[in-house]
């Protein structure tokens, strides 16, 4: 029962709402302000002096308590203008590998006419971003968070603060914005053969990657190879081509769950299978996955390699309960 008050109450306060769609604008209910340490000492020597003037009627001494008071109270009203208003948005996030940190990155877009300074970015209060936001400006600020294992990760609830200007005042907002990560499996180490490539002589064949005479140029399409571009053509205005080869590849690289020993658990498969697209795209071959219950076709290029690691970042091992799922065909 308390939990829940307390859950409750935090939610109206905060305004925690889970993950949030498009633009946050930090609103007055938004921003929240607390003194700082520093801010309860100046307090504390501010009492004193007045305690002070006050027994020795000390008119200086009045004058500069008041003074130090007004510059306090400044100092809030600069704390929270720092953070009101500002426009908080998602920016696009890139995919890592188990292991490594994800870079979550928030647009903060500043319409006003004042700059905004020292604006940081948290996840666990741990490690913080700090940005300026000049006026009508937009700055990217961006935070690490760990990714341990693959799959899709999100940031969860982050934290934008300032302590500007003097530091007597800690200014905060909560956001939870809608966005994730794709975490691809940790690859294999270096070194492993790929699987042997498969003969096929009907018209699948032909999706291979011919290479011995030129044939031609034909209209760039997303996930061509960059060695394929006509980069001169390009470079005479003549939009992006891609040339053409003839000649016919006998063989087809298919990247196959079947092909690795039973005995092995599934984040070992996925791992190998990882290092298998990485080495495969490494050499522009072009090549296909098959995993149970999913099957990237061939392909070649960086689009390919994002399809292939994407499906295995998100395998759900369909036959999980069923222990004949890994005998080899």
């Amino acid at each position: 029962m308390y939990a829940a008050l307390k859950n409750h109450l935090a939610t109206w306060l905060f305004q925690l709402r889970g993950p949030q769609t498009g633009v946050i604008v930090l609103v007055q209910r938004r921003v929240f302000i607390l003194p700082t340490r520093q801010g309860l000492v100046f307090a504390a020597v501010l009492v004193l002096m007045l305690i002070g003037s006050v027994n020795y009627s000390l008119s200086l001494g009045f004058v500069l308590t008041f003074l130090l008071v007004a510059m306090g109270i400044n100092a809030m009203i600069y704390t929270f203008r720092n953070l009101a208003n500002l426009q908080l948005s998602a920016a696009r996030t890139q995919s890592v590998f188990a292991g490594e940190k994800a870079q979550f990155a928030v647009c903060i877009d500043n319409p006003g006419q004042t700059d905004r300074y020292s604006v940081g970015l948290t996840h666990d209060k741990k490690e913080s971003t700090f940005v300026d936001v000049p006026a009508q400006r937009t700055t990217v600020a961006s935070i690490g968070i760990p990714a341990p294992r693959r799959g899709l990760l999100r940031p969860g609830r982050l934290t934008l603060f300032t302590r500007y200007p003097l530091g007597l005042y800690y200014g905060w907002a909560y956001l939870e914005l809608d966005m994730q990560c794709i975490v691809y499996p940790r690859p294999a180490p270096r070194g492993l053969p790929l699987p042997p490539a498969e003969s096929n002589a009907g018209l699948g064949a032909q999706r291979g990657q011919g290479q011995e005479d030129f044939a031609g140029l034909r209209q760039y399409h997303p996930g061509d190879s960059p060695r394929h571009i006509a980069w001169k053509a390009a470079a005479r205005d003549q939009g992006l081509l891609t040339k053409q080869f003839s000649g016919r590849a006998d063989t087809e690289l298919w990247l196959d769950w079947r092909q690795l020993p039973p005995r092995m658990d599934v984040e070992e498969k996925l791992s190998r299978m990882t290092r298998w697209v990485l080495d495969a795209h490494a050499l522009g071959t072009s090549f296909g996955l098959r995993m149970p219950g999913r099957t990237v076709a061939l392909g070649s290029g960086d689009a390919q390699r994002e399809r292939c690691l994407e499906a295995l970042a998100l395998f759900e091992n369909p036959h999980q309960n069923d222990p004949s799922h890994d005998q080899p065909a």
